[in-house]
């Protein structure tokens, strides 16, 4: 079984930054990708960034330029640099990885960590 710890959310006020961890940890696992999502109150689960195994990134619009992805993987984990944050960044944050166990590849999530943006 594989598991992902989040770490890393609080409060800060506009223009603040925050940098969120995930580490997986289990046995005998292979991460193809991670990625963080995001969910607001009263909205749908978005993505905000992913990384596949080789490098590859991907961002929503609405945090271009502002948030970074990257990941250690003598670590197993994934890191969001989140700059110049804005009160609509406030969400509670999920950490997602696809994960090979064995044979069998599927998508595991973390428990989430609260991001709060004052203005």
């Amino acid at each position: 079984q594989v598991q992902l710890v989040e770490s890393g959310g609080g409060l800060v006020q506009a223009g603040g930054s925050l940098r969120l961890s995930c580490a997986a940890s289990g046995r005998s696992f292979t991460i193809n990708a991670m990625g963080w999502y995001r969910q607001a109150p009263g909205k749908q689960r978005e993505l905000v960034a992913t990384i596949t195994s080789g490098g590859n990134t991907n961002y929503a619009d609405s945090v271009k330029g502002r948030f970074t992805i990257s990941t250690d993987n003598a670590k197993n984990t994934v890191y969001l640099q989140m700059n110049s944050l804005k009160p609509e960044d406030t969400a509670v944050y999920y950490c997602n990885a696809y994960i090979t166990v064995w044979m069998s590849s599927r998508d595991y999530w973390g428990q989430g960590t609260q991001v709060a943006v004052s203005s």
